[in-house]
């Protein structure tokens, strides 16, 4: 299967193909409310808003896995980005990112670009560059903040 093959889940539960994001720079981040990287929020609507029309999109995972730091519901977690960030990029129903329970589209990212713990996410905040072919073109960790992809994501659009 490729990219374009997966499906995920809305906020409300519906089935939202990949294939509808084709031609499309994406950036895909699996995120939490309560984590000390939580303000890259601000960093990715900045990045979203500055790229956006020139087919940039940013697809937001919220993940629990990880300290509990995305205790939230679906509904919660958007309220609390919409107002603390203003955040206006789409965001997906939680996921895990990791382990017996998850997600395939994540089984399918880790397996194109490895990071510094294999094929494992380390923590919220890491970020998937995909190509406007679907292709897994960078893998970014925790720590790289949203400014710092700017360069990469030019290369691509």
């Amino acid at each position: 299967m490729g990219f374009y093959d997966y499906s995920v889940k809305d906020q409300k539960g519906n089935d939202v193909s990949l294939s509808e994001y084709k031609g499309k720079v994406l950036l895909i981040v699996n995120t939490a409310t309560g984590c000390g990287f939580t303000p890259q929020y601000e960093g990715l609507e900045t990045m979203y808003r500055k790229y956006r029309e020139k087919g940039f999109e940013i697809l937001d995972f919220p993940c629990n896995q990880f300290g509990n730091q995305a205790p939230g519901t679906d509904d919660e977690i958007t309220e609390f980005c919409t107002l603390k960030y203003d955040t206006t990029f789409p965001r997906f129903k939680k996921i895990e990112v990791n382990g017996d329970n998850e997600d395939p589209l994540y089984t399918y990212l880790k397996s194109q670009k490895k990071g510094t713990l294999g094929t494992k996410i380390k923590w919220n905040f890491t970020k998937f560059l995909v190509d406007r072919e679907g292709n897994v073109a960078e893998r970014f960790g925790p720590t790289t903040e949203p400014s710092k992809i700017e360069g990469k994501l030019e290369k691509y659009l």
